[in-house]
């Protein structure tokens, strides 16, 4: 099994059986059912959490390469401390963060495979309610899946809740986005783009015969400066990075 990596700023090509399988699959969910996801949201994401505990999450030690932001927050930087972290619990779209951290207080805010998750019409919310704690002049980093993603196209017919929504047979919701939807999602609350750029992932078993394409928006967005100031390079050891893991658990360094 091998992975090859690339990136660009054009969205994945289809294939023509991947555009046929697109066009015939256009019937969206009742909204009555999607009523009932979102009421069910919360539930559904415990009951995954609870299935995949064990056997899901890895340590993303790409992170580190890709953002260099975090490379002075690696655990064996003599300056980590447990003692340190807070972790916490938050609903994004409704709790407030100020009642957990201090209004623009973090240096990096990582959103990782978070605002995928997240109905569309709320994820709006989410970056205003991380643009309260976060420094001026200071990045959100952002990775999540992006359009034609091989997770998308897996998706049967009738999973089909809004352009690029979908949801998975265990009521939990993927969201795929643009380059363009993406940017213009961040830049109305008030961010600044920085970088925003597809992640093209191969992965390749020759054994099977088999070559899986995921897509991925990898993206940089700072909140303005309030003066002029030369570009910083990535938080010290006693800088506050926020972690947010999916919908709702976070974590303070």
């Amino acid at each position: 099994m091998a992975s090859l990596q690339r990136k660009g700023l054009q969205a994945r090509m289809l294939s023509s059986e991947e555009e046929e399988k697109l066009k015939r699959d256009q019937a969206l969910v009742s909204d009555f059912k999607q009523q009932k996801l979102e009421k069910e949201a919360q539930k559904n994401w415990d009951l995954f959490y609870k299935r995949n505990s064990t056997n899901f999450f890895k340590d993303r030690h790409w992170t580190t390469r890709e953002f260099e932001e975090l490379r002075s927050c690696r655990e064996q930087n003599p300056s980590y401390n447990t003692e340190r972290c807070k972790v916490f619990q938050c609903d994004l779209t409704k709790d407030d963060l100020l009642e957990h951290v201090p209004s623009e207080s973090v240096d990096v805010v990582m959103l990782i495979f978070v605002l995928s998750a997240i109905h569309p019409d709320r994820m709006q919310l989410v970056l205003q309610n991380v643009y309260k704690v976060l420094k001026p002049g200071k990045c959100v980093l952002f990775r999540d899946y992006g359009l034609y993603d091989h997770a998308m196209l897996r998706f049967k017919a009738g999973s089909k809740l809004g352009e690029n929504f979908y949801v998975r047979q265990d009521g939990t919701r993927s969201y795929f986005f643009t380059d363009e939807f993406l940017a213009q999602l961040f830049t109305d609350t008030g961010y600044e783009e920085v970088i925003n750029e597809y992640v093209f992932r191969e992965t390749v078993n020759k054994k099977e015969g088999l070559c899986v394409p995921r897509v991925f928006l990898q993206s940089k967005f700072r909140k303005p400066p309030k003066h002029p100031a030369p570009t910083s390079p990535g938080p010290g050891p006693e800088s506050q990075v926020l972690i947010f893991h999916e919908v709702d658990a976070c974590a303070s360094i």
